[in-house]
């Protein structure tokens, strides 16, 4: 299983499960307006978390994709899809944000969306279950901040952590950066990879890994 990350909560996971069975996952594509730049992008199956125009940019997205926006339980190309309702809950706002769980290759990835509570339910922590890698925004602002990720880290467990949603080069979307979570963190900083190729055997549960990627 392939991992890359093209800036603010847009992923792309690209998954061999077998000759005649490849599939390519986006979550959350942007538009321009973000100020950054969204390369071409071709999948079986998109995930949007929640309709605003950082994370809503269907249209980018070629293939032909089936499109997943909201909570339920999904099976697509041998790929189990599970979205968790939770709350967007910036500035008063009360919109919904999708959780989704992805099942790939053994391995289970979480991608909390625009998640703008403090901490999780303990029904939504249920639903979740047992993650290895943990993609979670930690730029606040418009969503958790630094210190509440680490809380909601704390109640997932992750073998993997990836932070997105924060403040890199270009973005109009004034949100806090890296920095700030990696202190938190107790670190300094962290080599970042273009991409995260893992299998399941490469999962170390012991400790918490956090695992920063280059848009």
């Amino acid at each position: 299983m392939q991992l890359t990350w093209k800036g603010q909560s847009c992923f792309e996971i690209s998954s061999s499960q077998g000759k005649d069975n490849r599939v390519t996952i986006v979550i959350d594509p942007f538009d321009e307006d973000t100020g950054l730049r969204l390369p071409k992008l071709e999948a079986d199956v998109l995930l949007i978390t929640h309709q605003h125009h950082d994370h809503n940019n269907k249209k980018a997205v070629s293939g032909n994709p089936f499109l997943i926006d909201g909570p339920g339980e999904y099976e697509v190309k041998g790929v189990f899809i599970q979205g968790v309702q939770a709350s967007h809950g910036v500035s008063g706002e009360k919109d919904q944000n999708t959780i989704y769980t992805i099942n790939v290759e053994d391995l289970k990835i979480c991608h909390l969306g625009d998640l703008g509570q403090k901490e999780l339910t303990p029904e939504q922590v249920e639903q979740i279950g047992e993650v290895d890698i943990l993609l979670i925004p930690v730029g606040g602002v418009s969503t958790i901040s630094a210190k509440e990720a680490v809380k909601i880290m704390s109640q997932i467990e992750p073998s993997i952590i990836i932070p997105m949603h924060y403040q890199i080069p270009k973005l109009k979307i004034k949100l806090e950066g890296l920095d700030k979570f990696l202190k938190t963190m107790g670190m300094k900083s962290v080599t970042p990879l273009e991409k995260l190729t893992i299998k399941k055997k490469d999962i170390i549960s012991e400790e918490a890994k956090i695992v920063v990627l280059n848009p």
